[in-house]
């Protein structure tokens, strides 16, 4: 009796007679494009002794693995590939089957049995592109229009990717299958190549490359020599404020601090205030030249690369990403185009800082405020006061740092100021675009 209990208990316990079925999945999302494989994956306590995978179509059947591998591995992958027959294949949808037993000494030495049923609709076909219009050249620092229509039953996702890697996203435009994009070449990145990238749930990928002529650009660059004064007056008062320079005291490392680590803190917030893009459709996008200040005078320009050195020696750098503009002090700031405010707040070297929204991903930044008129969630109407200038955060004199940018992008804010620059890049293109969607 003990023995037999004892054995009761044995073959109860034991992983040699688990009792758990094998455990079957597939990555998929319920679409096979029947290029890229298929990942199949079968685990058990016990081990695989045997799997088998048949395909079903409606009139079909073909197995595709068949194995009898015979091991302890807990789990076995299989990349099934489809069959040779597949680019043939007329099914809309199909079955993939997969049967497992393990090597478990349950039910009389055979094993636990499992099965699973995976349901594939088949798409081989790679979305349609087509580029409808676009600006005829992007300059450097600068942006662009580009309209273009993507046609998939199964679109899943669609982008402008440039070369380095940055996306830009599209909004619905006019009519149904048509997209708008403002794409924009940044400063930094010496090269700009542009590739409407379109995926379906299949995993099938096109692209089609925007013909932008690029036009270079000269951008002054700045040396500066860092003076005690400064180092000890403004920077010194800087650094009281900042986290990063709580507890450092030495005056140049309190500037590298501020022109470097502050400096990115500040741009990424603005960075990701202005990545958002609306997601609704718009037949039109007027806007009006982009001057805030009357009367204002340039007195620093967008791209400047500055170089700081100190007694001969090179300390930081940075690039001035907008147009400073001054008149006099404390001056009206006025939005030409109306738009929605979605950031007013104090942002380290900027200031006093506004962001305004205007539609496709364009936005419009106003830096060292000395007080706001409007607030965040606030419609502003064309023509409206909307702050005034100051030397909030790290200016020297009263002024207004005005910046422009496309999905998080900073752009020459001079393109958006030039009449002739936004008809040719702009109005034109959409009146181009729309007549000829008219006519397919």
């Amino acid at each position: 009796m003990i023995l037999m209990i004892a054995g009761a208990l044995y073959v109860y316990f034991s992983d040699a007679f688990e009792r758990n079925a094998p455990k079957i999945s597939c990555e998929n999302n319920g679409y096979w494009n029947l290029r890229k494989p298929l990942q199949i994956t079968i685990e058990d306590n016990s081990g695989i002794k045997e799997y088998k995978v048949v395909l079903k179509t409606k009139d079909s059947e073909t197995v595709l693995e068949h194995e009898e591998p015979l091991t302890k591995d807990k789990r076995v992958i299989i990349a099934l590939k489809p069959p040779r027959t597949a680019y043939t294949m007329k099914d809309k949808n199909i079955q993939v089957v997969v049967t497992a037993r393990d090597i478990s000494q349950w039910n009389m030495l055979k094993g636990n049995s499992g099965k699973k049923v995976f349901q594939f609709t088949i798409d081989k076909k790679r979305p349609q592109i087509n580029i409808i219009a676009n600006s005829y050249k992007i300059s450097h620092g600068g942006s662009a229009l580009v309209i273009f229509e993507v046609n998939d039953d199964n679109l899943e996702d669609f982008y402008i990717q440039t070369e380095h890697t940055r996306k830009f996203k599209a909004e619905p435009f006019y009519k149904e299958g048509y997209y708008i994009a403002l794409v924009a070449w940044p400063i930094r990145e010496k090269s700009f190549r542009a590739t409407v990238v379109a995926k379906d749930a299949a995993g099938n990928i096109s692209k089609a490359y925007i013909p932008l002529y690029l036009k270079s650009k000269d951008y002054r660059l700045s040396k500066i020599t860092l003076k005690d004064r400064f180092l000890k007056g403004k920077i010194a008062d800087l650094a009281e404020e900042f986290e990063e320079t709580q507890g450092v005291f030495k005056p140049l490392e309190q500037f590298k601090l501020i022109n470097e680590d502050v400096r990115a803190k500040n741009e990424a917030l603005i960075h990701k205030v202005t990545a958002e893009m609306p997601s609704e459709q718009i037949d039109n996008f007027q806007i009006k030249p982009l001057y805030p200040l009357k009367n204002g005078k340039v007195v620093a320009h967008f791209g400047d690369h500055r170089k700081y050195y100190y007694k001969g020696k090179f300390i930081s750098d940075a690039y001035h990403l907008g147009l400073d503009m001054a008149s006099y002090a404390m001056a009206p700031i006025i939005s030409k185009n109306g738009g929605k405010v979605v950031f007013g707040d104090y942002n380290g070297l900027y200031g006093n800082n506004l962001i305004i929204s205007h539609g496709l991903g364009l936005y419009t930044l106003y830096g060292h405020c000395s007080s706001f008129d409007v607030a965040v969630g606030d419609d502003v109407a064309p023509h409206t006061k909307i702050a005034n200038t100051g030397k909030t955060g790290y200016a020297m004199g009263d002024h207004l740092h005005f910046g422009v940018l496309v999905q998080g992008v900073e752009v020459r804010p001079q393109e958006w100021m030039d009449k002739r620059w936004i008809k040719l890049n702009i109005t034109d293109i959409i009146t181009s675009a729309k007549k000829i969607i008219n006519k397919q």
